[in-house]
């Protein structure tokens, strides 16, 4: 590895130090201990065959690559050794058992933002862990105890919560673990950068486009300041820049066939992302509450998605209210 002049030996905790006992932290430890095959791979391209490839389709009608499926199986594996329960995942139409009776149940994104695999973009996988039940994972967020994310970007960062504020670590190659690299992180209540893909907004409800018309008035507009766009096309990899960074994220309804309802997933996109952006203090939201109140109707439930720095959100769920 090059080393730059003021490097020094890596710092921060292993995470076999942070994540220790039974339970949810096991879990985690488990889930996190999985992650660099994962960016192994997604690293070697096309150089052994095609993670690109289309090999079908899953419950929402997304196209399946050989790497959404492939992360599947080993997500499922890490799981069913660390004696989870039940799995719920973006790459399977019905819930799959690993260990009848375990304890705890995931509900999982092996590979969020595929569509973006072979073009070095961010990537990441999203999980919540849940206290296993008779209603299984049609249950609100708030029976979520932790939740985490993989973003692969030039470094493999994870983070994650059991419900006492959010950590990040970032993954030591040398050393072969994971090791703490930010603690405790908090959103500033305001927000600078603001993540949305423009080339939709004609479909979006007009109290939407009038926020959005004052944010790019910037400081000559009612905001009387300006602000940033970003877009990655990875909902994980907003979080992921949101939590290090600050800002805002919107993925709202639309006019459009098959978008009346949001496209982010609610249970195994939507609650994970808002569980972690809670603990962090920022807010989630579908648009009328908060997304881990919202009861799931289905395991595949897609929902519109709100998330980031209070203020912010507050904001736009303001305009979408008396404009929208």
């Amino acid at each position: 590895m090059l080393k730059l002049p003021n490097d020094g030996p890596a710092t921060g905790r292993p995470l076999l130090e942070l994540l220790t006992g039974d339970g949810p932290a096991a879990v985690t430890l488990a889930i996190a201990a999985a992650q660099p095959a994962l960016a192994q791979r997604l690293a070697a391209g096309r150089l052994h065959g095609d993670p690109e490839a289309i090999v079908g389709t899953n419950d929402s009608g997304d196209r399946q690559k050989a790497l959404d499926v492939a992360a599947h199986h080993h997500m499922l594996d890490a799981l069913a050794r660390a004696g989870v329960g039940r799995v719920l995942s973006e790459e399977a139409e019905e819930v799959i058992t690993l260990n009848p009776g375990g304890a705890w149940d995931v509900a999982m994104d092996p590979i969020d933002g595929s569509g973006s695999i072979g073009i070095g973009a961010p990537l990441g996988m999203l999980y919540s862990i849940l206290p296993a039940a008779p209603e299984g994972f049609l249950r609100k967020g708030r029976a979520v105890v932790a939740a985490g994310y993989a973003s692969f970007g030039h470094s493999l960062d994870f983070g994650w919560s059991l419900g006492a504020g959010v950590d990040i670590a970032t993954f030591d190659a040398e050393a072969g673990c994971f090791r703490l690299s930010r603690q405790g992180v908090r959103l500033k209540p305001a927000a600078s950068t603001i993540a949305y893909n423009a080339s939709n907004e004609r479909h979006w409800p007009p109290g939407l486009q009038a926020w959005l018309r004052d944010l790019r008035l910037g400081k000559q507009g009612p905001r009387g300041r300006d602000f940033n766009m970003r877009w990655l096309a990875a909902a994980v990899g907003e979080l992921h820049r949101i939590l290090l960074q600050g800002g805002a994220f919107l993925y709202p309804a639309d006019a459009r066939p098959g978008y009346e309802n949001g496209r982010l997933r609610l249970i195994y996109e939507c609650a994970p992302i808002a569980f972690l952006i809670e603990q962090a203090g920022g807010l989630a939201s579908d648009g009328t509450g908060p997304i881990l109140d919202r009861q799931p109707r289905a395991l595949h439930e897609m929902t519109p998605l709100f998330f980031g720095a209070k203020d912010e959100v507050e904001s736009l769920l303001s305009h979408l209210a008396s404009k929208g």
